[in-house]
């Protein structure tokens, strides 16, 4: 038996995180392994500074998703004109102003990015620790969820949750189990064999998919490769 979270990942606009290569950030059809990390130290009150604590939790999650309604792919246009004084310097989340440095204090002209998001999608996410009784286990996890450290956002600061990201705390057999006892949002498709994803331990990599979903935290860079494989669930 495993002790697992149920989580509804619900927005206006998620983002999952991916590899973001040059100008281009896209986003997975699930979420990645590093962004769930980010979003539980978030709410336990982890910054950038705790990178070892962040590293620890991300490599003992396990997790399975199922898509109860697939999010349509919206691409955001941006720019900015990197050359305008008042863009030297801002104010972080941490409520204290911090100065553009090294290269890109000295990046002047028009900057064109773009950033990829599923937009009104419900997701649910099976979350388990292993081992179990490290700190931080499945009950502060869950406390953290109900009361943040700080606002939370689902991939990006813009995706603010449309619901409450915990939805309840079981006992199942394993993520299989405890997604398929998960209650569907009602906002689901009228459908009750779901979109799942599942790590593909134990399971032949013919079948499953390559991802790089992980995070060196303190160098922020993505890392590492694992298989997932790709299946369906009825509900």
């Amino acid at each position: 038996m495993i002790d697992a979270l149920i989580l509804r990942l619900e927005a206006p606009l998620v983002s999952f995180g991916g590899v973001i290569i040059d100008q281009n950030g896209v986003t997975r059809l699930f979420p990645a392994r590093s962004m769930l990390a980010g979003m539980l130290g978030n709410a336990l009150g982890y910054d950038h500074r705790d990178a070892a604590a962040l590293q620890a939790l991300q490599e003992r999650l396990r997790y399975a998703v199922r898509c109860d309604k697939p999010g349509e792919p919206l691409r955001d246009y941006q720019t900015v004109d990197l050359s305008q004084p008042f863009l030297q310097r801002g104010w972080t989340t941490r409520g204290i102003a911090q100065g553009r440095a090294g290269a890109e204090a000295t990046r002047t002209g028009t900057h064109i990015r773009y950033r990829d998001y599923l937009a009104d999608g419900v997701y649910t996410v099976a979350l388990a620790l292993e081992p179990p009784n490290r700190d931080p286990d499945a009950a502060r996890l869950e406390h953290a969820l109900r009361a943040p450290a700080r606002p939370l956002f689902i991939g990006r600061k813009p995706c603010l949750p449309a619901t409450p990201i915990l939805l309840s705390r079981i006992e199942a057999a394993d993520l299989r189990d405890a997604l398929a006892r998960a209650p569907l949002s009602a906002r689901a498709s009228d459908q009750r064999r779901l979109r799942a994803w599942f790590a593909a331990e134990g399971a032949s990599e013919r079948a499953a998919v390559p991802v790089t979903d992980e995070r060196d935290w303190t160098n922020q860079i993505h890392v590492g490769r694992r298989f997932v494989v790709e299946d369906f669930i009825d509900v």
